[in-house]
């Protein structure tokens, strides 16, 4: 059986997920208008989407469904 890497982090996974979003949008604002932009800019936006879900479901507020 083989043995699973454990890596720890060290940086919050919506830092990492903020930190990439950033990333891209650099990438996509050197990139001419087209498919290709629009992707970059798509996950782009989904990264951000998935940080501010993380930090939701996070939260102390949050309450159970009833």
């Amino acid at each position: 059986m083989q043995m699973r890497r454990r890596l720890k982090q060290t940086v919050s996974l919506e830092e990492r997920l903020s930190q990439e979003a950033r990333e891209l949008r650099k990438v996509a604002n050197s990139l001419a208008a087209g498919p290709a932009r629009d992707d970059v800019m798509r996950k782009a936006q989904r990264n951000e989407a998935a940080a501010y879900l993380t930090v939701w479901l996070t939260s102390p507020g949050l309450k159970p469904p009833t």
